[in-house]
């Protein structure tokens, strides 16, 4: 057996997504194996993001000034407001470089079995960015599962109070699939969103 601190490492490693107790346990090896070129430096950073990184008190991105960089492009138009579910989301579509307005993270989507609510998401403060005018359009990037559908129809529903233009992402076939690997609902909605050729 390890010893209790060793323990303690492997256990909160096994917490984070995409780690198990085993690949926590050979990540903790590797880094006692290499503590000088792996190790140091990666407590060294985690303590830089832990002492640097916070929320934008506008979007509700990572970063380490406030606002984000994001907020701060004076190249976005700020007319344009992506709702995602997560941190996670908004950097996918960053990488993805398809979007050029700016962001709101609702920090999860509605879901009465886990006792997630509008109070618990940052849902005011969107409805209140709606309310000053300046926006839009609203595009609701929110997972195609039935949280993420629930609470689309919940903003869109909300938003429909203001002269936003409210929009989704369009679902189906993803590039390089193939129709006999696809479920159902994916097939509908490609169907549902086909377009001209």
């Amino acid at each position: 057996m390890a010893a209790p601190e060793l323990e303690q490492l492997i256990g909160l490693l096994s917490k984070l997504p995409a780690f198990g107790p085993r690949s926590a346990r050979r990540a903790v090896l590797s880094l006692l194996k290499q503590k000088e070129s792996k190790f140091v430096p990666l407590v060294a950073a985690m303590q830089t993001v832990l002492d640097k990184v916070d929320a934008c008190p506008v979007c509700g991105n990572m970063d380490t000034s406030k606002p984000c960089s994001v907020c701060q492009d004076e190249k976005r138009d700020k007319t344009l407001v992506c709702v995602v579910q997560d941190v996670a989301d908004l950097w996918a579509l960053e990488r993805a470089g398809v979007f050029k307005g700016v962001y709101h993270v609702l920090g999860g989507v509605l879901s009465a079995l886990d006792g997630i609510g509008p109070d618990e998401l940052t849902i005011n403060e969107l409805i209140q960015k709606a309310a000053l005018g300046t926006v839009k359009e609203v595009v609701l990037a929110l997972p195609a599962t039935v949280e993420g559908q629930t609470t689309v129809h919940y903003l869109s529903d909300k938003l429909s109070e203001f002269n936003v233009n409210v929009s989704t992402l369009s679902r189906g076939v993803p590039v390089g699939g193939e129709l006999d690997y696809l479920d159902d609902g994916t097939l509908q909605l490609a169907f549902k969103a086909r377009r001209n050729v």
